[in-house]
């Protein structure tokens, strides 16, 4: 059994019209949310082991509050930014075997598709939302669509 945490970035700053959208920063909120995520997480004793994330600055500081929460390793994965929820199974299916529990931060509407061709349920994901989905697999190249389920959906504000 594998357990795949999907999140969505924290909420990101539209301040500056000129930056490019991979270098959009997390805003107050953002800031804010996401270290808060991270600890929820530990406390409900959430046991990941493994992060990776799109390299968009948005994503990866997101990222980085869980991987500093857990002290496990972050991997930037490029191919997670603007990726559609096919090749987010793909790159979760790529995981290494040794971590039972992994999560993969990135954007939307890439990360609701992923949900849905996961587990077959469609789920909105607002910023720094985190869905957990178990997998029964022994490893993560047998992950396809249709062979998680969805556990629990955490967002900020709940």
């Amino acid at each position: 059994m594998k357990t795949l945490l999907l999140a969505r970035h924290a909420k990101s700053d539209w301040g500056d019209p000129g930056l490019d959208d991979f270098d959009r920063p997390l805003n107050a909120r953002g800031l804010r949310d996401a270290p808060a995520l991270a600890r929820r997480l530990l406390d409900e004793g959430v046991a990941l082991q493994f992060v990776a994330s799109s390299p968009a600055l948005r994503a990866i500081t997101t990222a980085r509050e869980y991987a500093a929460a857990f002290d496990v390793e972050l991997v930037e994965r490029p191919e997670l930014y603007a990726a559609s929820g096919r090749t987010i199974l793909e790159v979760a299916a790529a995981l290494p075997d040794e971590a039972s529990v992994a999560m993969l931060v990135g954007h939307n509407p890439g990360m609701s598709d992923a949900v849905a061709e996961l587990t077959g349920e469609f789920v909105e994901l607002p910023t720094c939302a985190v869905v957990t989905c178990s997998v029964d697999v022994g490893s993560w190249a047998e992950l396809v669509e249709g062979s998680g389920r969805l556990e629990l959906v955490r967002t900020p504000r709940d």
